[in-house]
């Protein structure tokens, strides 16, 4: 199995940033994709962004050129970098995985953004 730990959501102003990370551990070797998905209440889950296990990066259109994910597989943490946010990023954050046998979510972080 797959563990993955996300952390750094909270509070923030409108416009300002904050930064998610998601620590693997585990079956670490049978991860491919890793990424971020939101879900505030009365929404659809939402795909944000995607990275490969080579670094290949895809972003949901509500995110581009906001946000920016990144991974360290020395570390087997993947980052979520968010800029420029907007009351309507207020979600629940989670991390997941999906690697060549099965997929993997994160307990969530909340991330709220004030106006």
């Amino acid at each position: 199995q797959v563990q993955l730990v996300e952390s750094g959501g909270g509070l923030v102003q409108a416009g300002g940033s904050l930064r998610l990370s998601c620590a693997a551990s585990g079956r670490i070797w049978s991860i491919n994709t890793m990424g971020w998905y939101r879900q505030a209440p009365g929404k659809q889950r939402e795909l944000v962004a995607t990275i490969t296990k080579g670094g290949s990066t895809d972003y949901g259109d509500s995110v581009k050129g906001r946000f920016t994910i990144s991974r360290d597989n020395t570390k087997n943490t993947a980052y979520l970098q968010m800029n420029s946010l907007k009351p309507e990023d207020t979600a629940v954050y989670y991390c997941k995985s999906w690697g060549v046998s099965a997929d993997y979510r994160g307990q969530g972080t909340q991330v709220t953004v004030s106006s």
